[in-house]
This record gives C-alpha cells, structure tokens and sequence, in this order.
C-alpha cells in the first residue's frame, strides 16, 4: 500500500552542474533549516583529493554534519549501487535524529540509484571488463559495434566514446544472456520512506563558463600540483580512477612532462565546460525538478530556494 504523504519525511536534493554553487545552497538550507548534508559527488568520496574535488574544508562547514565524504581510498572505486547503499543508510540516521536531509552534488547516475534504485543486474566481472578495455584500446570503435549488433537499444542511447557505459552495458548482456536494455528495464527498488523536493541550479552558462574557467586555473595555484605529486609519492598509480577525473589527470600530464601549465590549464578548462554540459543534459531529463535560475551563492536564488523548502516541508 502506498504510503501517505505524512507517513514520508522530506528529503531536499541540491542538483546542477559543476561550479553552480550546490554547497553554499546546501550549507545555507542546513544551517537555517537543522540539516544534515550527504555528499553526491563522485570525486569528493575519495580521501585525499581535497583541491581538485572543490572539497570544502572541514573550517568551513560550519558545524554542518556532513556524510559520504572522504570514505575511500583513491585505488578503490565507490560503484552506484555501493554509493545508493550507504547514502540510504545515512539517510535512516538524518531521520532517526529527526533532522532535514539535504542530498548535494553533481554526479547524475549517483542520484538516479538512490532516488530510483538500479535495475536487478549481474554484478561486475573483472576479467570481461579487462578484455573488453583491450579491445576497446586496439579499436576505439569495436565495443559500439559490438553492441549495436546485440542491444541496438543500449547502443542508440550510449555515445560511443563512452567507454565505461559501454563496457557496462555489453558486461550486462555477455553476463546476464539478454540484452542490457532489457535487464536494465526492469522493475527498481526506489528509495523509501522519503518523497523528494529536487532543486535545481540553472545559472547562465556563459557565466557558469567564466566562472568554470577561473577555478580552474585556480586550482594550479592553489596546490594541485603539490596535492597530486603526494599521491603519486604515495605510490598511486597515475592510471587509477580517481587520478583520471577532471584537474588530477591534466596535473598528472604536466607532472610527466606530457603538458605544460598553460596546456595542462586550458585543457583542464576546456574539459570542465564539456563536464558541466553534460551534466546538465543528464539533469534536464530528470523528473520533477524545481528550477532556479542562479548561482547558489546568489541571496534571490536563496531566498527563492528558502521559500520552497519551506512550503515543501510544511506537509510533513
């Protein structure tokens, strides 16, 4: 039986591209509301990836309590159903102490798990994914030819340069025996208990660019260099996964002599604005979402956000 709306607790989701603001929004509701803040970004899991992550320092988190952040090694990797698993349990916790729970970040396949769940699906098989990766290095083309030939559905809404999604979806489908469109398909366990207010931050992009490109070049001055030469000291491979996200791979490439600083800068810039426009996409297609057409550091995006929080919450 479903459940009614005063049988469910709030749940208040700060989503957008990359810079728009998400934590001085989120930090902002917590501390005016008695919130606690869980971490939806996919970088900022990783413990010792401070600078490149926009992590916010611990001084300026103004007592918040803050979850799912530095809670894995930088040679481990944090998969969705993982994230969606514990992000539910620190969920239960907010509720428990009777606390508003505000989800914040930017990575969209983390979000959908939790919100929506994920569809019943093999687990991963490291030795395909191997192989595939391979195949995928001697012939950039072979995995979306392959797929296209057995789940032309997978393989119509996965670009082909994306290499993770589509080793995904051909391990689903060599694993499982059926096509990945299939299994992913089937019924998922969304999250319970809780009915969600989705906010979402829309500034201008010409503005988000601008303000992308300065903390970019930011970042390479404020200790990225030093932050990534420590964990390549530490003995992490530059190849890891976590090193190749966005201003850790370019530091790493100047750290090797394989870019310059201006290069490395630029490309991070460059790289960063692709990102945000991507996430973006992704997010528009998200369901339900209230749009606000600001930074989150902005007082009229604020109050605007304050006001519908408010409205939201009054029926729980």
């Amino acid at each position: 039986m479903d459940l009614l709306p005063t049988q469910l607790s709030p749940l208040i989701v700060v989503l957008g591209p990359t810079g728009a603001g998400k934590s001085d929004l989120s930090l902002l509701l917590a501390e005016r509301l008695g919130g606690e803040i869980v971490n939806c970004d996919s970088v900022q899991v990783y413990r010792g990836l401070d600078i490149g992550s926009a992590k916010l320092p611990l001084k300026q988190r103004q007592s918040i309590p803050h979850h799912l952040i530095d809670i894995i090694d930088i040679d481990a990797e944090l998969t969705a159903g993982a994230y969606s698993r514990l992000a539910r349990q620190a969920l239960s916790g907010i509720r428990a102490r009777k606390s508003l729970p505000i989800i914040a970040g930017g990575t969209g396949f983390y979000l959908r798990a939790l919100l929506d769940g994920l569809s019943p699906a093999p687990g991963r098989n490291e030795e395909l994914r191997g192989r595939l990766a391979s195949a995928a290095k001697r012939r950039p083309a072979a995995l979306h030819r392959f797929l296209r030939k057995r789940d032309p559905q997978a393989a119509a809404r996965i670009h082909p340069n994306d290499r993770q999604k589509l080793i995904r979806a051909i391990e689903l489908t060599i694993v499982g025996g059926k096509p990945a469109s299939e299994t992913q398909g089937k019924p998922r366990d969304a999250l319970p208990g809780f009915a969600a207010l989705k906010l979402g931050l829309a500034p201008d992009r010409a503005a988000l660019y601008r303000r992308l490109d300065e903390r970019s070049a930011a970042l390479f001055r404020s200790g990225l260099l030093e932050e990534t030469r420590a964990l390549l000291q530490a003995g992490f491979s530059p190849s890891c996964k976590a090193l190749q996200s966005l201003g850790y791979k370019q530091a790493v490439q100047m750290l090797r002599g394989e870019l310059t600083l201006d290069a490395a800068i630029h490309e991070c810039q460059t790289k960063t604005r692709q990102y945000a426009k991507r996430q973006m996409t992704w997010f528009r297609s998200e369901a339900g979402v209230c749009w606000l057409n600001g930074f989150g550091d902005e007082e009229g995006v604020q109050c605007e956000a304050l006001h519908l929080v408010d409205a939201f919450t009054k029926g729980y």
